[in-house]
């Protein structure tokens, strides 16, 4: 396993020490069921789909809070007078979360073929979208002095 040790950068910069611990965690998760990708769909549009076979909607939850999505799935647990001879097939219980950047919600979540498809919207507020500054050519002022 490879550490990656951000401390020189923390020195260097100021006002990223939310995303430093955010590399930091994602550095050191090791979970890797169920898999999932992450792709962009748009410019400000994202979509997470995760492989959930054998999952029904019921089995899934989606949660969004505080700049976490949080995904689980549970399969209930019921008698089954069946007898399983090889099980290949992972059905265990999972939670999976994904940390959010500032401005980004969960627009819908819809599950087909065995995947779970979450897409995302980044809607930058309006007065946080750059914006171009004009450079006045003002003549600086002259500090009036009194004579006695």
């Amino acid at each position: 396993m490879r550490h990656f040790d951000l401390t020189p950068l923390y020195r260097s910069t100021v006002g990223f020490d939310r995303l430093f611990s955010i590399l930091d965690s994602a550095a050191s998760e090791t979970q890797s069921y169920p898999p999932y990708n992450i792709e962009r769909t748009g410019e400000n549009a994202y979509r997470i789909t995760m492989a959930v076979a054998g999952f029904a909607e019921s089995d899934l939850t989606v949660e969004a809070k505080e700049h976490v999505l949080t995904v689980k799935g549970e399969k209930p647990t019921g008698d089954d007078d069946r007898e399983v001879l090889y099980r290949g097939i992972a059905s265990r219980a999972f939670e999976r979360r994904f940390q959010l950047a500032d401005h980004v919600r969960v627009d819908g979540a819809n599950l087909e073929n065995g995947l779970l498809h979450i897409d995302l919207v980044r809607e930058i507020p309006e007065a946080m979208k750059p914006r171009k500054i004009e450079i006045g050519n003002a003549s600086p002022k002259q500090i009036e002095t009194s004579t006695r």
